[in-house]
């Protein structure tokens, strides 16, 4: 469906679900003005993973500078803006309310609208920054650390759930894997530099369907495997080969995104494929879903890296689309740490 649009649509976009602080300035849906991310990598590498009250705290110290840096990056003021835009689920509670409250304050205070936004449907909309000509309908495949989601894009703000993880998300079962062959944490860029050196083919690791659930995703059995793997050759002093386990683990994780996917596109009749999320980052699953989708005639898109992992450009590009549908929320709107996508 084309935008039709009177006036350009400026807003400042808020995004803190997890452990990068960040705000942005989107134009129009799909023009970035200004990205600006204060990761928290390197203070929740020290404990091997993300640490909420820590992350809360770093969310507190750093979002109004974070703010102040996005907007002057894009030489514009609050006053110019027509809308403040935040992320209010999922993620963590403590960490989604901090960018919540500040949303809030600032919108009252500059007398400019407030716009909620889901998470995932942020990372969804990431795919229209680079990819001008991409519009609805498509199927998107939403794969991070808290989120494996298979999506039907019918339009706009529109959104239906064909699968999901039923336990681990991708990226989770990533860092539980890193961590467990002393890679340590983020997990997935990790593993996937570790994967460059090994033969993804050495070890055969389970690839879990859910019965009379096709769309859905398990990962924990894989993980599982790679743990037990590992002890077995702890037990019987066998060398653990890290590389091999981490290719043959992160080709088991891909191939099962990409079946899944190449199924869903088959089953539907849709003709285009986009991914999202921290995990679409990986040079493994794109090259293998880009391969698939050529042999199919399907088109395909995804985001640059920068736009794959939590940022609030995606949260701007989302905004834009809930702004044109005339949608505002009031200040009551609260963190909803569970949000599922399509609630309000």
């Amino acid at each position: 469906m084309a935008v039709n649009k009177q006036k350009d649509v400026v807003i400042l976009a808020i995004e803190s679900s997890c452990d990068e602080t960040a705000a942005a300035v989107v134009k129009n849906g799909r023009e970035v003005l200004s990205n600006i991310i204060s990761s928290q990598i390197d203070l929740h590498t020290l404990y091997g993973g993300v640490v909420p009250e820590l992350a809360s705290r770093k969310h507190i110290e750093r979002i109004n500078q974070v703010i102040e840096e996005a907007l002057s990056e894009a030489k514009l003021a609050l006053e110019d803006m027509d809308a403040i835009a935040v992320t209010y689920g999922p993620g963590l509670v403590g960490a989604l309310l901090v960018g919540v409250a500040e949303a809030k304050a600032i919108a009252w205070g500059a007398g400019k609208p407030l716009i909620g936004v889901h998470h995932i449907e942020g990372h969804i909309c990431a795919n229209y920054i680079e990819n001008k000509e991409l519009e609805p309908p498509f199927l998107c495949l939403v794969v991070s650390g808290g989120h494996t989601h298979l999506v039907k894009v019918a339009d706009y703000g529109k959104y239906e759930v064909l699968g999901r993880t039923r336990d681990d998300a991708a990226g989770e079962a990533f860092d539980k894997v890193a961590r467990a062959i002393g890679l340590g944490y983020p997990g997935g860029p990790k593993i996937e530099k570790k994967a460059g050196e090994g033969n993804p083919d050495a070890i055969v690791f389970p690839r879990a369907k859910v019965a009379e659930h096709p769309y859905d995703f398990s990962f924990s059995g894989v993980k599982s495997a790679v743990l037990n793997y590992i002890n077995g050759c702890r037990m019987k002093q066998i060398p653990v080969v890290e590389a091999d386990i981490a290719a043959s683990f992160q080709k088991a994780v891909t191939d099962v995104l990409i079946e899944h996917a190449v199924h869903a596109l088959e089953e539907t009749g849709m003709d285009t494929l986009a991914i999202a999320g921290g995990v679409a980052s990986n040079g493994t699953l794109r090259r293998g879903m880009e391969e698939a989708c050529k042999t199919r005639g399907i088109k395909f898109f995804y985001p640059s890296p920068i736009f794959c992992t939590d940022n609030a450009a995606m949260i701007g590009a989302a905004a834009f689309h809930e702004f044109l549908a005339g949608r505002r929320d009031g200040w009551e709107l609260n963190a909803v740490p569970g949000l599922k996508l399509g609630e309000r």
